[in-house]
Formats: structure tokens, sequence, C-alpha cells
């Protein structure tokens, strides 16, 4: 892939500086197909005046309407009608037309007027093109980093006008790994043993450990659970349960046994077509069968079935290759060069799936046809991690199953299901590569094949930028699940590249792929953030420092039980349904059967991860949904980050949080009970935010000590009320002034910013 110029890249990123050589990827094209494209791009439906300005063919032609004329003349803007309908003050002519409310800036108009000049020269989409192993940028004058990805970043760092940031302590530094890799703070040994370690291994070791721990497994399966739309119900008006579950326990262990991400996602597409597949790899296809299905008898068998392919068609596209296939569901792709019979054409390859639209109410439960039935004989042997929690009964799963003839596939007029067109066969977008019939058979697994070919451009690119995103906050391109025109441009294309090349060159080793990036010199940087910094990189586009993110709405949950001491960390086996306001359920029309009313757990249930807590499709978790969590409705490849005054809302008042800090609170003071509250804080402190407290948030702290002993020894009533929330057993050895007191401050900490942000 080629980037532009130093000078380029500024004025790409926002200042208003002519480059020497305007690109068409990263200062033309962004522009055509912000402003042009909708009536002069890629859909044959909508095009005007049979202009087409996405291809230099179409460019270039001479004009339909006026064959004298030419949209584009290379190296002559004051003949190019495109250019002279942009520039002129006739606004009944003027492109974009005054009613699109599309204006071109002086700059984009300059930019344009450059790029004609210099050639109007037309590249491929950046993306499309099979990634090339750039050169590595010479070495720095600057002494720092450790390894290629590095001096990627720095070259780039250095240009833009920064230095990177000095290293983070190895507190603060402890904590981002440990929140990174496993979800969870790190515990109190793992903390000490770091801290103390003087070795220039000490850390290499830490991410050993850390990868090594089954929580890896679960943090990771955290991600693909919003990829993959995972929830405990079905969705549509009558939600009911359904039991997809043992599919989680799969993927988490699938991570864990760190299995080729090529494999990884060949037996979740395909695993079923796989020769003599075992029931591991049937398993693996429930990916396919996570999308909401209807369970109302009215409905039209055949609608619902062509919905349910549409999307495993657009999970498929948007997770996997990060492209927005579902625009072309209905017309011609207006921003990238996918034909309505593109989409069809792979859609085809989930259209000869056994599953039905409607099964019936009579067949109706917690699985769909085709389906998996794991035993107890299978959960001692090739299912032995499936977490059945003791339970002897057998459990059902929705998987993926093949007719043994081909179903016909067409194009659907506006993309309804009973308005068939013209016939196709299965086939992928051309522009990104096209499939070779001869070389892959016509189904899923063929499907599997060409997306993990050495000439797919897509596939290893999108997941490394993926897990940069869920490591860095930001991927080096921003627009996560859009690799097409409409998508942002790498901000580090040549990284990029190397990266997916090197992932792909290593065995899609998913591993060894986050070690790297753990492991560099930018990962470690502190997040400390400088006036030049927030003025001229604000985003942190050039990684001059690490970035401070507010954690995912499980890591929340997650970290507030693990200090506590509460946390459940059994892993895997079915849902469960904590602390949630009374009520909600109740409110909506919808759900029936076992989730007509929530039915909250107790015990140790209650205390299990984020991951675990019960996604209703209809009504989610609601503490989660405040904090961006998915909604699980259809793929989600990064969650939104917000900030609202509910947040704040549901930390002061969420019983989880509250319940948490009196249960710490308690262990505190039971494990010392001579000690002055000040020590009581400073262990606190410490447990949560891995570092300890300065001695002005220790003076703050124990002020607010004082206020609360005081007001609840005023008032006992208060004490006991504020004490009470939640089940676990309250301690009445403690005078409950003092617990209440000490449970004030563990809340507060609970709330401090800090608590709530990876930094």
């Amino acid at each position: 892939m080629c980037s532009p110029s130093s000078e380029s890249s500024t004025s790409s990123s926002g200042t208003n500086v002519l480059p020497k050589f305007v690109d068409y990827n990263y200062h033309i094209k962004p522009i055509l197909s912000d402003k042009c494209f909708a009536c002069h791009g890629p859909d044959n439906n909508t095009r005007e005046g049979g202009l087409r300005l996405d291809t230099k063919e179409g460019a270039y032609k001479a004009l339909s309407e006026s064959p004298d004329k030419h949209a584009i003349v290379p190296g002559k803007p004051h003949i190019s009608e495109a250019f002279l309908r942009i520039t002129t003050k006739d606004e009944s002519i003027r492109m974009p037309p005054i009613a699109a409310n599309l204006p071109l800036t002086n700059f984009e108009i300059e930019l344009i007027e450059q790029w004609i000049k210099q050639g109007a020269v037309y590249k491929p989409h950046w993306a499309f093109t099979v990634p090339v192993k750039p050169e590595m940028p010479k070495a720095s004058e600057i002494e720092w980093g450790n390894g290629e990805i590095d001096r990627f970043v720095l070259d780039k760092m250095v240009k833009a006008g920064f230095k990177p940031n000095p290293e983070a302590d190895k507190n603060r530094l402890l904590r981002r790994v440990s929140l990174d890799l496993t979800g969870l703070p790190p515990e109190e040994k793992v903390m000490e043993r770091f801290l103390n370690d003087k070795s220039n291994k000490a850390y290499d070791r830490l991410i050993d450990d850390l990868m090594a721990s089954k929580a890896y497994g679960e943090q990771m399966a955290l991600h693909w659970m919003d990829v993959a739309r995972y929830a405990d119900s079905y969705g549509y008006q009558d939600d009911d349960i359904r039991t997809q579950w043992p599919w989680r326990d799969w993927v988490i262990h699938a991570f864990n046994k760190n299995m080729p991400y090529d494999q990884f996602v060949t037996w979740q597409l395909a695993g079923d077509l796989l020769p003599n597949p075992s029931k591991e790899q049937l398993l693996a296809t429930a990916f396919n069968r996570n999308h909401k299905i209807t369970e109302e008898g009215g409905v039209v068998d055949e609608e619902y079935r062509v919905a349910y392919g549409l999307d495993k068609t657009n999970t498929y596209a948007k997770g996997i290759l990060g492209i927005t296939m579902e625009c072309a569901q209905c017309h011609d792709h207006k921003y990238d060069p996918f034909t309505q019979k593109n989409y069809y054409g792979m859609y085809a390859f989930f259209n000869n799936s056994l599953e039905k639209g409607l099964e019936g109410l009579v067949n109706s439960g917690p699985s769909k046809t085709p389906r998996l039935t794991v035993t107890k004989e299978d959960v001692k042997g090739i299912l032995n991690f499936i977490n059945k929690l003791d339970d002897d009964a057998e459990v059902s799963v929705s998987v993926m199953g093949e007719r043994d003839t081909v179903r016909p596939t067409y194009v659907l007029d506006r993309g309804v299901y009973d308005a068939p067109g013209e016939r196709v066969y299965p086939q992928t977008p051309e522009a990104i590569l096209p499939f070779d019939s001869k070389k892959y058979v016509s189904n899923r697994l063929g499907l599997a094949q060409w997306t993990f070919s050495d000439r797919n451009p897509l596939t290893s690119r999108v997941f490394v930028n993926q897990i940069w995103a869920m490591i860095f906050g930001r991927g080096l391109v921003a627009s996560v699940a859009d690799f097409g025109n409409q998508g942002d441009l790498p901000s580090h294309p040549e990284l990029l590249d190397w990266l997916a090349l090197d992932f792909q060159k290593n065995g899609w080793n998913v591993k060894r792929l986050i070690k790297q990036l753990v492991s560099t010199a930018t990962y470690k940087q502190s997040s400390q953030i400088t006036t030049k910094h927030l003025e001229k990189d604000p985003d942190n586009i050039y990684l001059a420092r690490a970035k401070r993110l507010r954690l995912p709405a499980q890591m929340i949950r997650d970290q507030v039980l693990a200090t506590s001491g509460l946390l459940n960390k059994t892993i895997g086996g079915p849902s469960i349904k904590p602390y949630q306001p009374d009520g909600i359920w109740e409110v909506s029309s919808s759900g029936r059967g076992t989730l007509a009313q929530y039915v909250q757990d107790h015990g140790k249930d209650l205390y299990r991860r984020g991951l675990y807590v019960f996604f209703k499709l209809t009504l989610p978790p609601p503490n989660m949904l405040i904090f961006d969590a998915s909604n699980r409705d259809a793929c989600q490849v990064q969650r939104t980050r917000t900030n609202t005054p509910l947040q704040a809302l549901v930390m002061m008042n969420d019983p989880a949080v509250l319940e948490a800090a009196r249960v710490y609170s308690t262990h505190l003071i039971n494990s010392a009970p001579n000690k002055p509250q000040s020590d009581y804080i400073k262990t606190a402190f410490k447990r949560v935010l891995c570092r300890d407290a300065t001695e002005n948030e220790l003076k703050l702290l124990n002020q607010y000590y004082s206020e609360e002993i005081d007001r609840f020894s005023k008032r006992k009533d208060d004490a006991k009320a504020f004490l009470r929330v939640g089940e676990a057993p309250l301690d009445d050895r403690i005078p409950k002034e003092k617990l209440a007191a000490l449970m004030s401050v563990v809340h507060a900490i609970y709330n401090l910013e800090e608590t709530l942000t990876k930094g």
C-alpha cells in the first residue's frame, strides 16, 4: 500500500497546506466519496447524467449529454467539466447542487485542481490491494523503541513534530496490561511479585503469566460476543430463552488454547462442512445462528428464512472482512464497488442452510433446527471445556447444517424476499478478490478458504486493526468496521500492512500478535497529556502518548467484584441474572415463557463476570447499556464511548458496587481490627488503583471518613439502611457507623475517574 509524503499526510490530517503531490486515495477520493459518489458513484440506479467519478474510465470519457466535453481531462482543469461545475458562480449548474447542502471548501477545490494538473491519477482503493511488505523507516536520532512496530510509530510521530512520552511507572503499567489481557485488575500477589521484580525480564514474564490465565480467554471472548451478536434470547416480540452459551464456552476455550485465527473463523463459518466434523467443529458453527429469531405464529416462513441469511451475510462482511455489504442488499452500493449481484452472490453461501424461518410453536424451545445436543458424555470427553455446572440435563445449541441439494439464489428486487430477479451463484466481490470456483468449492467452506487466501487483501488487515483498537483505543483505521470508501484512511498504512503480513506469516497466531503490541515502547508510554497533545493531536493519531479510555461496561463490573473479593471466577456455563432495577422486564410486553418476568439469581451466581450476565435482546442489561455495551442486535465491531450523568448515577447507586464496597470494607476491618482507618484507606486505594495514594489524596479520603463516621454516629438508622444493600451477609460484630463510614470511602474510590479509566 502506498502512502503519501509527509507533507500530504499533514494536509490530510486537517491543516490547509496544499501538498506537493496530491494523492487520489488520501486527498481526492474522501472528497468525492462524501460529496459526489451518491449521484456519480458505483450505484447504477441513482447515477445522474451517466457520469461516474469513482473510476478513471468513467471520469475521462466523453459526457453522454455533451460528447465534446469530458468530466476530467488529466493535466487540464480549465477544460475539465467537473472542475468547471464545482467552481462556477452559476448556482443553477453548480456541483454539488445547492439543495444537497454539500458545499466544497476552497481548500478541497484547490486539492482537486492540483490533482488534475498533476495528471488526475486514479488508484485502486487501498484496502482492496494486497498488502506489500513495506520498507522499514530509517533509524531516528531519538533512541527509543524495541522493534519494527516502534520504528514505524516513531517515524510518523517525529515527522508530525512529536516526541514519545516517558514510560509509565510500573504500577500504572501493571494495571493497564492486566486490564487489557485479562479484563481484571492484577491480583495482590501478582502486583507484589511484579513490583518487586527488578530484572529486565519482569514485564515479559508478567505478560506470559497474564496470557496463560483463563481470564485471558474471557477477555478476548467479550469482543467476539459483540462481533457475533451473542444473546441469551431470540429477540422480536416473543422474546424467549435460548441456549447458545456452550458456544460461548467454546470461544473462551479457543482463545485460551490460542487457536490460530484462520482455524477459529473457518470452524465458525463452516465447521459442519469439514471432513468428518467433530462435535466441537459443529458447535463452533453456532456463530452463524446467533441472529434474532422469531417465534411468532403469524409470520411468513420464507420471509424470515431469508432475513436470517441476510444477517449471516452482513455479520460475515462487517465482522471478518470489515466492509458494509448490507448497503447493497436493495441496490448497488453507493460508495463501494459492490453490486447488488455481488451481495446476493455472498448471500448464496449462506442460503443453503437447513435453517427454517419458523419452526412452529410445537417445536419451539431453547434451540432451533439444525441443533446440536450436548450430553453428559460429551462434557466428559471432546467437549470438556463446557461448564454444565454439575447439571446432568442435556443442553441443545443451534448450529449449521447444509442441504443435500442446492437452493437457487436470486437477486431480490429492493431486497424483498418474494421479489426474485436474476439467478446468482456463490461469488465474492471482484473488487476484493474474485472467487475461483475451480480452486474453492462453492459453499461456506470454500468461502472460508477464500477468506484466508494470501491474496485476500482484507482479512488480516481487518483483524490486526480490531486488536490494535482493543489495545490502543483507536484503530490504525479508525473506522474499524468499515474499510470501504466511506471509511477512514489508515493513520499508519505501512505499519498496518507490516502487521497484517507478519500475522499471516506467523500462522495467524493471536497471542503472539497481542504480545507484540503490549511489549512495544508505544504501548508502555505514560498517558500524561501536554498542551501540544491537546492542540495538535487530541485523538492521539500519532501515538505520542498512551490514551486514557473509560473501561467497557463489563470490565467496570468485573473490577469492582475482583477488588472486593466477591468475584466468582468460574469459567463458562449458563448466563446469570444479577441485581437489576425492579419491574423493567414487566414494563415491556416483549418476552414470554421463562423470560416474561425477571427472576434474579442468588448466592455465588450474583458475582460472576460481566461476560456471563444474561442478555435479553429486547431489554438488555440497563446498567451495561448506559456504559455503551453493545445491544447485540447486530454485529458490532467497536463500541461507542459516551460520557453522561447516568453513568455517574449507576456507579453511585448500583447495588453491586455498594455491596462490593461493604464486603471489602468488612474484609479490611476483620483482617486487622485494631488498625487506624488511614491504613484501611491506603490499602483500599492501592488495591483498586494499583498505586499508592498521594499525601493529598489520603488527606481528602481521611477527611471524608471523619465526616461520614460523624454523620452515621448521629444517624444510626441511616448507617443500617446503607449497610443493608446486597445479599452478602452483614457482619454484626463491627460497629455499624465504623463499617458504613469505611464503606463510603471505598465506594468513593470505586467512583473515581481513574478507577473507571484505563491509562
